[in-house]
């Protein structure tokens, strides 16, 4: 029996090239992007294993341990996508008891695979859409050029000739559709009406969140409802080709891949685990959840099966990452059988105003790098200096150590503080094209806030 199709991005990255990748984004952390390299490694050692032990192997889940802000969230979304897998990132403290008003854990899974059927339709949609635009031109050309009435055979005589240039008007015609000329000619389409709010939602839970599709319930009996619209020829374009390319995917096979993905390399991201981790004896009032939400996450974990509207899915083997600050409650508060199924626990570091001024200049995303992105966009070039950089580190160290410590997150507030002039003014009133950023600078616009304690509660 053929095994799904796999993402093949894994396959020819090692632990140490992982982490090169992780580098390119996250900056320190090395004890946990080792962890996590790891772990997605493995993924693909595990398929490599002869079938009878390759279901014995189970993933080593991982609890990452650190204030806000030190690259916890950002490690689990990167590896998302170097790994092509189906990623979800979920914050424990959204779900609820069974019993009680809220999401169950189990959507978890459901959200996962509709997240997975959309990655793989999306790539299989790649590999048919140049024959959906083909087909969809035609349909388009049906809609533009409708075939004409044939005139009864009692009005038509020997002398009389049917006119022969419908096949050359459709060219001409096609030929315009391809230059773009009638793309703002207006055309008659059916499209699908939207589902009323009483199929979608019942009470507080959708009919996803219970794992229900109406329409694979009642197949024919529920048809969709299409109307009629006017839409451009560029609308309908769009419309058409998503039409036809859902017509050549099989989506049987689809779905076939889609699931083995979740079950052999999807990648669940809790986050806030913390939040759900309480003293033994103490689930009273308003934390008496707590723990039940920890038992019901616990054979998703362990490896259980949950049932979507695609069909059943087995957990065994779907990699969970956990994270959270752990100031207040400790990984020995969760459950022992939760902690169990968490082997990896790694430690995340503060960041240190060194970090500071590599996280403003090393990534690729780099924030001074957004930020000068944008201005540009106005004609204005940021020219940010090497100790106006240090002043920013500094001022984010200082102010986590006095105020509160969240992480890399200070640097977005003290910035958008620092630019906020220049942001406001560009282009209609700033003098000059070049606005330099240097420490003078830094300091004049911040020492200030900084100085005074309350004000850099609210503004910094």
């Amino acid at each position: 029996m053929p095994v799904p199709s796999q993402p093949t991005t894994v396959r020819e990255l090692t632990p140490r090239e992982i982490v090169r990748e992780l580098d390119l984004y996250v900056i320190g952390q090395d004890a946990a992007k080792r962890s996590v390299a790891i772990a997605l490694r493995n993924r693909w050692r595990r398929l490599q294993v002869p079938p009878g032990l390759r279901e014995e192997i189970m993933p080593n889940n991982i609890i990452m341990i650190g204030p806000t802000g030190v690259g916890k969230t950002e490690i689990a979304r990167r590896l998302a996508r170097l790994a092509n897998a189906p990623f979800i990132k979920v914050e424990a403290s959204k779900f609820t008891e069974v019993g009680y008003v809220g999401r169950d854990v189990e959507s978890i899974v459901r959200d996962l695979t509709e997240y997975a059927i959309d990655m793989v339709k999306a790539e299989r949609r790649v590999e048919v859409e140049d024959k959906a635009k083909i087909l969809a031109e035609e349909r388009m050309l049906d809609l533009l050029l409708p075939a004409p009435r044939r005139r009864p055979a009692e009005n038509i005589d020997e002398n009389t000739k049917e006119p022969d240039d419908a096949a050359s008007t459709r060219e001409r015609l096609r030929e315009r559709l391809r230059t773009g000329q009638l793309e703002h000619r207006l055309i008659e389409l059916d499209v699908p009406a939207s589902a009323t709010p009483l199929m979608q939602v019942i009470g507080p839970m959708s009919l996803d969140d219970m794992g229900i599709n109406l329409q694979d319930m009642f197949g024919g009996m529920l048809p969709k409802k299409m109307k009629r619209r006017k839409v451009s020829v560029a609308e309908a374009r769009v419309i058409l080709v998503n039409e036809e390319a859902q017509k050549l995917i099989d989506q049987d096979a689809a779905v076939k891949d889609a699931l083995h993905r979740v079950e052999n390399s999807g990648i669940v991201f809790i986050d806030e685990i913390d939040k759900i981790a309480g003293k033994q004896g103490h689930a009273v009032g308003p934390d008496v959840s707590r723990e039940g939400v920890q038992r019901d996450l616990l054979p998703i974990v362990e490896g259980s099966n949950v049932m979507t509207k695609y069909g059943m899915v087995k957990t065994d083997h779907i990699l969970f990452i956990a994270s959270g600050a752990f100031s207040v409650a400790k990984p020995s508060d969760l459950i022992p059988e939760l902690q169990g199924r968490f082997p990896i626990r790694v430690e995340l570091n503060s960041l240190t105003e060194e970090d500071f001024v590599k996280i403003l200049t090393v990534p690729q995303n780099a924030l001074i790098k957004q930020y000068a992105a944008l201005l540009e966009t106005e004609g204005v070039h940021l020219d940010f200096r090497e100790d106006g950089i240090r002043e920013i580190a500094r001022v984010a160290s200082e102010v986590n150590e006095q105020v509160e410590n969240i992480g890399a997150r200070r640097l977005h507030t003290i910035l958008t503080t620092l630019l906020e002039d220049t942001l406001y003014l560009a282009p209609d009133e700033l003098p000059i094209a070049t606005v330099v950023i240097d420490r003078e600078r830094v300091q004049t616009r911040l020492a200030s806030i900084v100085r005074n304690r309350d004000l850099s509660k609210y503004i910094l």
